[in-house]
């Protein structure tokens, strides 16, 4: 018995996973199943970069194709519904089985770490209970006084979650209080579930900040504010998705304290933030192949996928 084949495909914001992922696709039967935090949730696009396609009904599913290959895990999360890393490694897992057994190629292609860890090391992770009286008084505080709380229970845990993820640091602290111990040590990994080449697409320090300028450029003529307005009209400040980046700078811009040039700057700032955060996590896993070019990561497909199959440790 051996393990499922799985290709990884991930990198810093801006630096051209998704393409990349759908020429691979393209080219060896594969389908995508999406590690992005923001582009599973319904109704925010422009401010996701949520790859341009649109929703078919294939086989009896509803399936969301973009350059014509099934991208899983886009799009399907009601905005106001809790969703947490365990929901999201129990989908992810199933829906890379399902394109196994259909004897097409998984493709995991995100730049959200825990998404992509949670899977690739099948984390045990605790399955703690929404605590809503607690989430609203934590929901009070700000983000700085939130993280100094958690730097202080589980600096680990801190650096994993940054210091501007409202969300995920409130789900860390109400983990450590419900269970008395650190939410670090409590995500455990488990025997492999699948036999993993993960491929990373670089962006040289030097021309990152250009392309996220650019990035934020084109998502604000695409319709960037209209999209945060017409959200804003149905759905509070504290929601999860409109507290991402590109949906949070906006907030002062719409209450008149801030201008549009200076929240795009913002924006911009939060991005080359992220993608520093982003490389700090990802310059741990040794067994990352950074490619230079497409043609690089083809060569890798094309041997990973003729090698034998691993067997299954026992």
């Amino acid at each position: 018995m051996s393990l499922p084949k799985l290709i990884v495909i991930l990198g810093v914001t801006s630096s051209g996973k998704t393409d990349l992922a759908i020429k691979l696709a393209q080219k060896f039967k594969g389908e995508v199943v999406s590690a992005d935090s923001r582009q599973i949730y319904k109704e925010f696009d422009i401010g996701t970069s949520k790859p341009p396609g649109h929703w078919m009904n294939l086989g009896g599913q509803r399936i969301y194709l973009a350059g014509g290959i099934p991208h899983h895990l886009v799009d399907i999360i009601d905005p106001k519904e809790d969703f947490t890393l365990a929901d999201y490694k129990s989908l992810a897992v199933e829906k890379i089985n399902e394109i196994v057994n259909k004897g097409r190629v998984p493709f995991l292609v995100g730049g959200t770490a825990l998404y992509l860890k949670a899977v690739c090391e099948n984390w045990d992770i605790p399955k703690v209970k929404p605590n809503l009286a607690l989430r609203s008084r934590l929901e009070r505080k700000n983000a700085a006084d939130l993280f100094n709380e958690l730097q202080k229970q589980d600096p680990e845990a801190a650096a994993v979650c940054g210091p501007k993820n409202k969300r995920r640091i409130i789900r860390a602290l109400e983990v450590i209080l419900a269970t008395g111990r650190k939410f670090s040590e409590q995500r455990k990994k488990g025997r492999p579930l699948f036999n993993t080449l993960k491929i990373g697409r670089p962006m040289p320090a030097d021309q990152l900040k250009n392309t996220v300028i650019q990035r934020t450029g084109g998502m604000l003529k695409a319709g960037l504010a209209t999209e945060v307005k017409k959200l804003h009209e149905r759905y509070s400040w504290s929601l999860v998705p409109m507290q991402s980046i590109d949906y949070q700078e906006f907030r002062n811009y719409f209450e008149r304290q801030r201008t549009l040039a200076e929240t795009l700057e913002l924006i911009n700032k939060h991005h080359l933030d992220l993608a520093r955060r982003q490389m700090t996590w990802f310059k741990k896993d040794k067994t990352i192949n950074w490619i230079q070019n497409d043609t690089q990561a083809v060569e890798l497909v094309q041997n990973f996928l003729k090698k034998p199959d691993n067997p299954l440790e026992v």
